[in-house]
């Protein structure tokens, strides 16, 4: 059974995601700030992700398919159309979903080393961007 929109388990359920996006975006700030710069974009992709699914989750949506931020921003519109406005920064970190983790995605060469400093620095930012959005959406219905 899935909890109803804003109930007492939609809200547990959704401050758990969104605890585990915090902890997420800190790893990847620790990450980046220390050389893993493949792996601080996957982190940062993570908490985004994590982020619209605490968001989706608080909503009492029972399915949540996919990893594609441009997807969840898309269902979270359905919501607060105000999703429209961060989707399209959002989805800038789809890329690293995969492309971070898996050498196949690179033409002869590793994530470990095809990743920088800017590459991390930026994936950071929109998923602090994202988190903050979130964030602010998810306390305002739950006061």
């Amino acid at each position: 059974m899935t909890p109803e929109a804003g109930s007492p388990d939609a809200v547990r359920e959704a401050t758990r995601w969104l605890k585990q996006a915090e902890h997420d975006l800190a790893d990847a700030r620790f990450c980046g700030q220390n050389g893993r710069h493949a792996l601080a974009c996957f982190l940062s992709q993570q908490s985004a992700e994590k982020a619209v699914r605490g968001f989706l989750l608080f909503k009492g949506v029972e399915d949540i398919w996919g990893h594609s931020l441009a997807d969840l921003c898309e269902d979270a519109m359905a919501f607060d159309l105000a999703f429209d406005a961060i989707k399209s920064t959002a989805t800038l970190l789809d890329k690293h979903y995969s492309m971070t983790r898996y050498p196949t995605g690179l033409p002869g060469g590793v994530p470990a080393e095809a990743y920088d400093e800017m590459d991390s620095v930026r994936a950071v930012g929109i998923a602090a961007e994202v988190y903050s959005f979130v964030n602010a959406r998810s306390d305002n219905q739950r006061d």
